[in-house]
């Protein structure tokens, strides 16, 4: 099969043999999604349980500190699986991820959530002595986790929403031309379509 020659680090990286690889395997691509998928619940279930715990609605009688001790383990090993098959799915098709608005948005999020689960460990937890075994949590631990679950919700709608736009920004990069992007883009829903 042809390849043009890259001309940007996002072409480099998806005409690399790795990308070709995963991109045209008939198995490689699904396998490595269904991991991901799945290290991907791992994170989110035990987001949510500590969360749920944050926010009074479930486990109330279990102490903070014990759930973070018994699920982040959990936590961190999915997140490390699910970075690795993520970048590993990125790699196959770079170039439309990186004009995908839905891949730029959960990458943001990500952070983001990464900030808030930060802020949360520097500041509020440091108070945790004082609640960990009540089932009324401060404000503050509240708030955390009431964030936590809308960014963690939002990053699983827009990675969905990037399978089911990726073929529209494929077909926009074939496309690309001088026409502008909605033309391009209108092209690329077209093109996906047909």
């Amino acid at each position: 099969m042809y390849y043009p020659e890259p001309t940007t680090i996002w072409e480099s990286i998806q005409y690399s043999p790795l990308g070709i690889f995963i991109a045209e395997s008939t198995w490689a691509f699904p396998t490595i999604e269904t991991i991901h998928v799945i290290a991907l619940v791992t994170v989110l279930g035990t987001i949510f349980v500590m969360d749920l715990r944050l926010l009074g609605v479930a486990s109330k009688n279990y102490p903070v500190t014990a759930m973070s001790r018994d699920t982040l383990k959990w936590t961190w090993g999915g997140f490390v699986l699910a970075a690795i098959t993520g970048t590993l799915l990125y790699v196959s098709k770079t170039s439309s991820y990186m004009i995908n608005p839905f891949f730029m948005g959960k990458m943001a999020l990500l952070a983001i959530a990464g900030l808030n689960m930060a802020y949360f460990h520097s500041v509020t937890w440091k108070t945790v002595d004082n609640w960990d075994t009540s089932p009324v949590v401060p404000t503050g631990a509240k708030v955390a986790g009431i964030t936590s679950l809308i960014f963690w919700i939002t990053i699983v709608f827009f990675g969905r929403a990037i399978g089911f736009t990726l073929g529209i920004y494929d077909c926009y990069m074939v496309g690309q031309g001088d026409n502008g992007f909605i033309v391009n883009m209108l092209a690329g829903i077209a093109c996906a379509g047909a």
